[in-house]
């Protein structure tokens, strides 16, 4: 039996609070020691991290580790 996940509060980056704007990450990190996020899409299946894993991911996709079109 696996643990329920707490309740998370999910918000989107101002960009996507446009309705034009279909599918966009969510974010929710009012649960202490977890950052959750979501596809607004599949709202059913979440990634936690902890926060110093958040701050890797976002300096990573900042520095360009992601760039896609590289």
């Amino acid at each position: 039996m696996s643990a329920a996940l707490p309740e998370f509060e999910f918000v989107k980056t101002a960009a996507c609070r446009d309705a034009r704007v279909g599918n966009c990450p969510e974010v929710a990190t009012r649960v202490p020691g977890v950052v959750a996020l979501r596809d607004s899409n599949r709202p059913g299946t979440i990634v936690t991290m902890t926060a110093a894993e958040w701050v890797a991911l976002t300096d990573a996709v900042k520095a360009g580790e992601y760039d896609l079109s590289a």
